[in-house]
């Protein structure tokens, strides 16, 4: 079995090779940074199987899968390396399409490749001719947004340029790089509502938005202190420093750091 990975974030390329390597039924594998490295690839080799990244920058996962149909050769079997929302992930299983979320899990990704490579030739172009259609709809959607009302007006704001939550009493106020909102709820209502936007809880009136999260440092106490991009810093407290595990895929050499 010849595999291609595609993905353009190094730490998910390493852990898939790192699989594959073990494997005794995989006879070649390769990776490409993205999709137009990839086409480049596959025009040179032929692959039996694709390890496919679906967001990558200029051309998509979906969009290389449309110029792979319209190719007259055979189209390899295809595992989705995703770490899109929960409703693509049942469309994925629904219409029998392999897929590993992400945060990569060295089981998962095994079931993943042992069931890609039962799969026959005639199955593989079948199901990604039936797929497609369906990922172009679900990937094609705009960003979600939420409604927060602020001074008497109702505000739609995208969760992902808000860089921390606070809590103020019995209001929160959320911090954008750009400015900021006071509203009446709890924090732990907001930790709910945003826990699938990528927030985590580092302290009992503070969360902190993933994406913004650019450097944690062990304590001796036991704490981590905690810096996003513009420079603040925060404490995380040691009630909530196993959330600190969310911020990255894979934790390399950091062993000794690592948040219990």
């Amino acid at each position: 079995m010849r595999v291609l990975i595609v993905d353009d974030e190094p730490l998910a390329q390493a852990a898939l090779t790192n699989i594959l390597a073990r494997r005794s039924d995989v006879e070649h594998f390769d990776s490409a940074d993205d999709a137009i490295e990839a086409l480049d690839k596959l025009a040179k080799s032929a692959y039996d199987l694709l390890l496919l990244d679906i967001n990558m920058p200029e051309v998509s996962g979906i969009e290389l899968l449309d110029r792979l149909q319209q190719c007259d050769r055979t189209v390899p079997s295809v595992v989705f390396v995703t770490a899109h929302q929960e409703h693509a992930i049942s469309a994925f299983e629904k219409h029998a399409v392999d897929y590993v979320l992400k945060p990569l899990s060295s089981g998962r990704i095994t079931e993943a490749l042992d069931a890609a490579f039962r799969r026959t030739t005639s199955e593989r172009a079948a199901k990604l001719v039936e797929t497609l259609p369906l990922l172009r709809k679900i990937f094609q959607r705009q960003p979600a947004r939420v409604a927060i009302k602020a001074k008497g007006r109702i505000l739609f704001i995208d969760p992902g340029d808000v860089v921390s939550v606070h809590a103020e009493g019995n209001y929160v106020l959320l911090q954008r790089e750009s400015g900021s909102y006071m509203l009446r709820e709890s924090i732990s209502e907001m930790a709910e509502k945003l826990k699938s936007y990528g927030f985590i809880r580092i302290h009992r009136s503070v969360l902190v938005n993933t994406s913004f999260v650019e450097e944690i440092q062990p304590w001796i106490t036991g704490e981590y202190g905690l810096r996003v991009k513009g420079g603040k810093e925060y404490t995380v407290t040691r009630t909530y420093k196993k959330n600190l595990r969310s911020l990255a895929e894979f934790w390399i050499g950091t062993d000794t750091f690592l948040p219990v």
